[in-house]
C-alpha cells in the first residue's frame, strides 16, 4: 500500500567540485500518512517524521539506489520507547513507535519537545542493506534527541563522513501536518577549513526547515540557499510512504509458527476472526476459523 503526493520528493547533488554531497525533501505528505496511521501526539509525529526523514536523506547518500534498504532505530529513554524506521532506494519509507501518544511538556519558546519524548539516554542505530550478503550497522549513543543532531552525530562517529542535517515537522492544533522537510549536506575529503566554516555558517543562517517548506520553498531552493555559487543537479524523485505488507504474507508468517502455536491460537480464539496487524502500517488482516484451520493443515504438510 503506497501513499504519496505530486510535492513530496526528494533532490540530490553535489556541490564544490562534487566535495560536497547535498540533499533536501519536502515529506508533508509522507509524514501525515505516518501519523494518520499510527494516530501519534504532535511531538510524537515530529519524531516520527523526522526520522522517516532522516532514514530517506540517509538512504539517498546509498551508492546503489535500487538494491539497497536502510533502517534507522531510535531506543531512548523517553515515553515513546522506540522509533523503528526503513527506507529503501525508490524513496518508499515506512515506520512505527513504542507510544504514539507519548507527551512532553512544550518547550518555552512553544516549539514541540521531540527530546522529551525521545529522551536523551539511549542510542541510535543505523542499517544498511546493499544488497550483498552482509549488512552494515553502525550504532551511536543518543547525543541530543532531537534526532537530527542525533544523525549528523551517527555520520560523524560511525561512517567518518561530517554531515549538517536539518529536518523538521509543523504540526496543526487537529494533530495533522502542516509540513515536513529538510535537508542534508555531507563534507567529503578535500574541503578547505574556509569552506566548511563557510558551509556551516550558511547551514546555520538558514530558516527553520518548516518555515521555508510553510513559506512554499522548494527542495531545490532549499539548496540554491546552501549554495549560493552553484551547485550540480543530481536528480530529482518522488518519496512516498509504502509498507510491502499483504494478507499472502501474513499467512506465510502464520505457517512459520509452526502447527502447535497455529492450534494454539484456534483453540484461545473466542472471536469471530483472528486479527493480525502489521506494525509498520497498522492494516489489520482477519482470518476466519476456517481460514485458520487451512493454514494449520498447510503447516503440517
Amino acid at each position: 500500500m503506497m501513499t504519496t503526493t505530486n510535492n513530496d520528493y526528494l533532490v540530490r547533488a553535489t556541490a564544490l567540485n562534487e566535495r560536497v554531497r547535498a540533499f533536501a525533501l519536502n515529506a508533508t505528505g509522507v509524514v501525515n500518512e505516518l501519523q494518520r496511521r499510527h494516530d501519534t501526539y504532535p511531538a510524537v509525529t515530529a519524531a516520527l517524521g523526522r526520522t522517516a526523514m532522516g532514514a530517506l536523506l540517509l538512504s539517498a547518500s546509498a551508492l546503489k539506489e535500487e538494491e539497497h534498504a536502510l533502517t534507522v532505530d531510535v531506543r531512548g529513554n523517553g515515553p515513546v520507547r522506540r522509533i523503528l524506521v526503513t527506507a529503501n532506494g525508490r524513496g518508499e519509507v515506512r515506520g512505527f513507535v513504542g507510544n504514539p501518544h507519548a507527551h512532553a511538556d512544550h518547550h518555552a519558546s512553544g516549539k514541540l519537545n521531540v527530546a522529551g519524548v525521545v529522551g536523551t539516554d539511549g542510542y541510535v542505530s543505523v542499517t544498511r542493506d546493499l544488497g550483498m550478503r552482509e549488512t552494515y550497522q553502525g550504532m551511536v549513543e543518543l547525543l541530543s534527541g532531537e534526532i537530527g543532531e542525533d544523525l549528523a552525530y551517527y555520520m560523524y562517529k560511525s561512517e567518518q563522513t561530517p554531515s549538517a542535517v536539518g529536518i523538521g515537522v509543523f504540526v496543526n492544533p487537529d494533530l495533522t501536518v502542516d509540513a515536513a522537510g529538510g535537508y542534508m549536506v555531507q563534507l567529503l575529503p578535500g574541503l578547505s577549513d574556509e569552506e566548511i566554516v563557510e558551509i556551516e555558517q550558511r547551514a546555520a543562517a538558514l530558516p527553520h526547515p518548516t518555515t521555508m517548506i510553510r513559506e512554499g520553498t522548494t527542495p531545490e531552493q532549499i539548496l540554491e540557499m546552501l549554495f549560493p555559487e552553484g551547485y550540480t543537479f543530481g536528480d530529482r524523485y518522488p518519496i512516498s510512504f509504502n509498507c510491502p505488507c499483504s494478507r499472502q504474507r501474513f499467512e506465510g508468517a502464520i505457517v512459520s509458527l509452526g502447527s502447535d502455536e497455529i492450534q494454539r491460537i484456534i483453540d484461545e480464539e473466542d472471536q469471530p476472526y483472528t486479527e493480525v496487524v502489521c506494525h509498520f502500517c497498522n492494516e489489520a488482516y482477519h482470518f476466519s476459523p476456517h481460514e485458520m484451520q487451512g493454514i494449520l493443515d498447510r503447516s503440517r504438510d
